[in-house]
């Protein structure tokens, strides 16, 4: 009976993910949600699964994750510090690394293929971290932590922002986007 809940519990935040996925991919498309404004800015960091394409030459393409140094290694131009750059900065970097010695006009593509996670923990069903998705906020990530506990306080939130100089965790609503690698605490209610 129990395994059953657990089973059960764990194909519902499934499915909340995939329903949130397919929301925000298509919202993005239908211009409900400004993508690009919030990612735009996006900061590359540890965890990150990013494409290099470079047009006309496959050898050069490559598929990575930011290793936790921040760090991938690339052809050529070896071991490349991106945490912290953004997509276009690694573009320009790329570019301006196989440009001259290499190839005579590089031109560089750089994807985030897939996010590095965000993780939610306190009075929540089931606290850990999970894959960001843009246009997420507090309260769809407790969704994906398989909501509220009964315990839990809906206004004692707080978020820590990965690269904060200070690290403080702040109070936030369950409007607040969430961004990759942000922890997420929910505090129990005493009342």
């Amino acid at each position: 009976m129990v395994r059953q809940a657990i089973c059960l519990r764990r194909s519902t935040a499934r499915f909340i993910y995939l329903f949130l996925t397919l929301f925000v991919f298509s919202n993005v498309v239908s211009g409900q949600l400004d993508a690009s404004s919030n990612l735009s800015d996006y900061k590359l960091g540890a965890g990150d699964l990013i494409e290099i394409l470079v047009y006309g030459e496959e050898d050069l393409t490559l598929e990575t994750r930011v290793s936790a140094e921040g760090v991938i290694s690339y052809p050529f131009l070896g071991e490349l510090r991106l945490s912290g750059l953004s997509v276009k900065s690694v573009e320009t970097l790329i570019e301006a690394g196989l440009k001259g010695r290499y190839l005579i006009n590089p031109r560089v593509t750089v994807s985030v293929l897939e996010y590095r996670q965000f993780y939610v923990n306190g009075e929540v069903e089931e606290p850990g971290g999970f894959p960001f998705v843009p246009g997420l906020t507090v309260q769809k990530a407790v969704s994906l932590a398989g909501g509220f506990t009964d315990r839990a306080s809906r206004r004692k939130i707080y978020i820590i922002h990965e690269g904060q100089d200070e690290m403080q965790p702040r109070q936030v609503e369950l409007s607040s986007p969430v961004n990759p690698g942000d922890i997420i605490t929910v505090h129990e209610s005493f009342f």
